[in-house]
């Protein structure tokens, strides 16, 4: 599997619409990338989300169920310091039960995140230039500068 991230700033977003293929993740570097992708209509593409102090674990999986309603969204890949601990969070949170959870990052006591996502999102996580997702680990492969920003390719 070839998995592509494409990094651009907010404003050229529009450019990418046409561009983006199925295994794509958008990363955008100055804007909230949930916004962004909710913004440029269906398509099955993916995100590469930061999770940091301002933006909890807890807020990306309520943006992701919410996103996930609005459009197609199969795979999200999470950046952050201890990114597995924090991509479980995520995932703990795709439901619409109660949640009780506790890793080393967060603990959860009955809290609830609905609605779940309509249908499963993989969420796979970045540690340097290596990323895992559910069956597979892919290495940083390439890295390719566009007019609208950077491909970076991982196989």
């Amino acid at each position: 599997m070839t998995l592509r991230r494409l990094v651009v700033a907010l404003e050229d977003c529009n450019e990418l619409a046409a561009f983006l293929e199925p295994a794509d993740l958008l990363d955008v570097n100055d804007a909230d990338a949930v916004m962004a992708l909710a913004a440029m209509g269906d398509g099955d593409v993916g995100l590469w989300l930061r999770v940091d102090d301002e933006h909890p674990a807890a807020l990306v999986a309520r943006d992701l169920s919410t996103l996930a309603r609005l459009r197609t969204l199969t795979r999200v890949v999470i950046e952050a310091i201890d990114a597995s601990s924090q991509a479980e969070v995520v995932r703990a949170l795709f439901s619409d039960g109660e949640v009780n959870f506790t890793n080393d990052v967060a603990t959860l006591r009955a809290a609830y995140n609905r609605p779940a996502p309509p249908s499963p999102i993989e969420v796979g996580y970045c540690e340097g230039d290596v990323v895992h997702l559910a069956h597979e680990t892919l290495r940083l492969a390439s890295r390719e500068a566009r007019p609208w920003g950077e491909i970076v390719t991982y196989a």
